[in-house]
């Protein structure tokens, strides 16, 4: 049984990219799907809204972009290390997303993560629809993907880590043991337990010695 459970964001947090941006970026519509991105990690707009804006605007792009967009996301500097010592520490790690298993699924099992939600893109004809397929993954699912992974690994709430930038992340961090805010927006790290500005993930093994006792 695990002593402990992180659970990390994805876009700009585990991956350095939004990659909703780089498929607006295959379809043609990248800076205006950035500006609505900015806004809703604000918390300026309403996640699960502004998510169907901006794969609406996808509509009619060929699913083999996701092919690229896979091949130009890179993952968070310290996040294979942070991983390997959760581990190592006896911690369980996952990832819960307001982005996109297409993209995500890959990753999340190159760097071994035991849970992983994220959204799924509705495709017809090898394009994508414009459309999310199934349930959006806002910021009330983040917390509810906590708090089912910590009950499944038998972790108490109180040894849990969640780990964020923005503002979609604030319940998940709300529920968790412990709030990290990494390189965050401004509303974030007015919350979070704790504030780490260096975009490297391995830092935050220095803050689960007492979690891993």
């Amino acid at each position: 049984m695990p002593r402990f459970l992180v659970v990390l964001d994805a876009d700009s947090t585990l991956l350095d990219d939004e990659v909703i941006e780089l498929l607006a970026d295959e379809a043609g519509c990248g800076r205006e799907v950035a500006a609505i991105t900015a806004r809703a990690m604000a918390g300026e707009l309403d996640f699960a809204a502004s998510l169907r804006e901006r794969v609406r605007a996808l509509a009619g792009l060929p699913a083999q972009s996701l092919t690229r967009v896979r091949a130009r996301v890179r993952v968070t500097a310290g996040a294979s290390e942070l991983i390997r010592g959760v581990h190592g520490l006896g911690g369980a790690v996952g990832v819960v997303s307001g982005g996109f298993h297409e993209v995500l699924d890959p990753i999340a099992d190159a760097l071994d993560l035991d849970y992983c939600r994220a959204n799924r893109l509705a495709v017809a004809g090898s394009v994508l629809t414009g459309q999310v397929d199934g349930s959006i993954v806002d910021a009330s699912a983040k917390a509810d993907a906590l708090i089912e992974w910590s009950a499944d690994a038998g972790v108490p709430i109180g040894q849990t880590i969640a780990i964020g930038d923005g503002a979609n992340d604030l319940r998940m961090m709300a529920v968790a043991g412990l709030s990290i805010a990494f390189d965050a927006k401004p509303v974030v790290r007015a919350t979070a337990d704790v504030s780490l500005n260096e975009r490297d993930l391995s830092t935050v093994l220095a803050l689960l010695g007492t979690l891993a006792r």
